[in-house]
């Protein structure tokens, strides 16, 4: 099921006959008019961007059902998360604690992640360089393959953070390469992020971000106990962890699609009035932007361990299932990796 994504400022989420109803009063209007009406069992999530109300009602029901509801700024700023009552992941999650205490698994978890991630990176390198016939995308991925080899080897966290931040370099030094127009882009900016890319970039990963770790959540993992991220205040850790290898397959691909496609113009980008806003998203290439972003995660594909048909969004919860027998079990996690 998706996510409700609500942009609308001014916007309330109301409750009518198990249906969330996104209500909306246009300036001069005497009356709200519904603009989005859901049933319930169709929603395993909720996320408002700036100004958006929740009736008392649907706080109530959401928190009953166990949706999370994720709180955002207009720019995609992470805010606050409501959800409800935890459920009986006490075996779970004391495994998982016990196992990040434990150098050595966390360490080995931490490189498959790396592993899997630049493995990624790779292959979206190659094939792009197979398609265009460039030299210069297949040089870098070869590099970033190199470095993904290496990532196992690495003896530290240190070290491992630093291969990881080599490889980041490298692909993103050959990012711009990848789109068709004139787009600028020299290299990865996170905050805040100073051109179109990175703008969009960073607000699909903060979208990613959210939808894994609703299935750390629904695993019954901690999100907030992690093993290449480490663990501080306030930070998704592990759901910060499980992204990392859907990054490339998912954000980074969706980017060159709304920019190579012209799904996203430059027309949907502005001046910003703040310094941490200096580029801003409209509203129309958000919304466009979100579309793209949830259809990719919710097309269908063979998964490339049991030619199972699955989407990205089953695939996210798939490999957090994955890392859960490990920490219960034993053995090596495995990242999930295209062919």
């Amino acid at each position: 099921m998706p996510p409700l994504y609500v942009t609308t400022q001014n916007a309330k989420l109301r409750l009518r006959k198990r249906r969330l109803i996104v209500e909306h009063t246009p300036s001069g209007a005497d009356a709200p008019q519904t603009i989005a009406s859901l049933p319930l069992v169709h929603v395993d999530q909720v996320i408002l961007f700036g100004n958006v109300g929740l009736t008392t009602p649907v706080i109530t029901e959401l928190l009953r059902r166990n949706i999370p509801v994720v709180f955002l700024t207009i720019g995609g700023r992470y805010k606050g998360r409501l959800i409800g009552a935890e459920t009986g992941f006490g075996q779970l999650r004391l495994s998982q604690y016990n196992q990040a205490q434990n150098p050595a698994v966390a360490l080995d978890i931490a490189r498959a992640i790396v592993h899997g991630k630049l493995r990624n990176q790779r292959a979206l390198l190659l094939r792009y360089g197979r398609r265009r016939s460039d030299p210069t995308l297949t040089e870098a991925a070869e590099r970033v393959g190199d470095l993904a080899a290496k990532a196992l080897r690495c003896q530290t966290l240190n070290s491992l953070n630093g291969c990881e931040g080599k490889a980041g370099a490298i692909y993103f030094g050959v990012f711009k390469r990848l789109l068709k127009h004139d787009w600028p882009f020299e290299k990865r900016v996170r905050r805040p992020p100073t051109d179109p890319v990175n703008v969009l970039l960073s607000f699909g990963y903060t979208i990613l971000l959210h939808n894994v770790q609703g299935a750390v959540s629904t695993v019954g993992l901690d999100p907030y106990v992690g093993f290449l991220h480490q663990i501080a205040y306030n930070r998704p850790s592990l759901a910060l962890d499980m992204m990392e290898e859907f990054r490339p397959l998912v954000v980074d691909s969706v980017v060159m699609r709304c920019l190579n496609n012209e799904i996203v113009r430059a027309d949907h980008f502005y001046p910003g009035e703040k310094p941490d806003r200096p580029i801003v998203l409209d509203d129309e290439g958000r919304a466009r932007f979100i579309r793209e972003l949830q259809a990719r995660l919710t097309s269908p594909f063979q998964h490339p361990d049991s030619d199972e048909r699955v989407t990205y969004q089953r695939c996210i919860e798939l490999q957090v299932r994955r890392l859960a027998r490990v920490l219960r079990q034993g053995g090596a996690y495995r990242p999930f990796l295209v062919r």
